[in-house]
């Protein structure tokens, strides 16, 4: 089975296409991993062109999507959920999310990545890879880490530990994905894991206006 996947928690846009077969095996056949900053909606869906070409296969040809659903900037995780579910739909085929930390790195380690506000996203995983904690935002100075910190390196000297850096991968989002694409139908449905309220908020007072 052919597998879009994307994933815009992170300020480094991923789109890609793989081909799973049914004992579970991967094969990465395209992947992009583009700066994008504040610019997911602008440059997602020409990354996902762009990896539908390399791989040589066409939108009708995948049999599922895979999103990485955060935690992550409401903006782009938005963009990126909203396409997912659009593009399944024209597919007519099943949109799984999955927590986007749980495709950067392996094994026991905590994820950190940037939450903006001097914050950072995290989540802690055991020996076999499971998440045992999390996800969720806090201070870098009061994150009680488990095993290996994996993620951003810029919060090294925050957090007192070196943190090796890894990216959410093309990968990574189909290994979280494995057990929902194995059923799709114990997939939920596709929910932004903001973990915090957006930036921009409706005001509250009006100014008054008057007419001269």
């Amino acid at each position: 089975m052919l597998v879009l996947v994307l994933d815009t928690a992170t300020p480094t846009l991923v789109a890609g296409v793989a081909r799973r077969s049914d004992d579970g095996g991967v094969e990465v056949l395209a992947e992009r991993a583009v700066p994008s900053g504040n610019r997911h909606a602008e440059l997602l869906v020409p990354a996902v062109r762009e990896a539908l070409a390399e791989a040589g296969v066409a939108l009708a040809d995948v049999g599922a999507v895979v999103t990485g659903l955060g935690p992550g900037p409401f903006t782009g995780l938005r963009v990126g959920v909203v396409t997912a579910a659009a593009l399944a739909d024209a597919g007519g085929v099943p949109a799984v999310g999955v927590c986007s930390l749980d495709a950067v790195g392996s094994g026991e380690r905590t994820v950190v990545t940037d939450a903006r506000r001097k914050e950072v996203y995290w989540a802690a995983y055991d020996a076999a890879g499971a998440r045992v904690d999390g996800p969720g935002v806090v201070r870098p100075e009061e994150l009680a880490a488990r095993g290996p910190l994996v993620g951003d390196p810029r919060f090294a000297e925050r957090l007192g530990a070196a943190v090796t850096p890894a990216e959410v991968t093309v990968a990574g989002l189909l290994r979280a994905a494995a057990p929902l694409l194995d059923d799709p139908s114990s997939a939920g449905p596709l929910v932004p894991l903001y973990l915090r309220r957006p930036d921009a908020v409706p005001p509250t007072s009006f100014k008054p206006v008057t007419t001269s």
